[in-house]
């Protein structure tokens, strides 16, 4: 049963990666079109970058007002956090179905 449950949090880091994977791209061309000044703060190619993905975990992409932009961020840091808590809770249940 465990294993089941680590499989079921996989599952659902896999559908987190499949919001982050739309939201998060649409945020960054939002921001090069519209806000250049912050694109540029977090760089070329921010799609992986870690400091423009602890921005946005931190919820840095609040400080810009623009409701369109924060709303395409917000489902990408809802999927980011989604990502991070099922694969730590997959990781930490197929820990726990190796103990004997």
């Amino acid at each position: 049963m465990t294993l089941f449950l680590a499989l079921c949090f996989f599952g659902v880091a896999i559908g987190g990666i499949t919001a982050f994977v739309i939201f998060w791209p649409l945020s960054l061309v939002h921001l090069r079109e519209r806000h250049p000044r912050v694109r540029e703060r977090l760089g070329d190619n921010a799609f992986l970058r870690p400091g423009a993905l602890r921005w946005l975990l931190a919820g840095g992409y609040r400080e810009v007002p623009d409701r369109q932009f924060t709303g395409l961020a917000t489902p990408a840091r809802i999927s980011l956090i989604v990502i991070l808590g099922a694969l730590t809770a997959s990781v930490v249940l197929w820990l726990w179905s190796l103990a004997p």
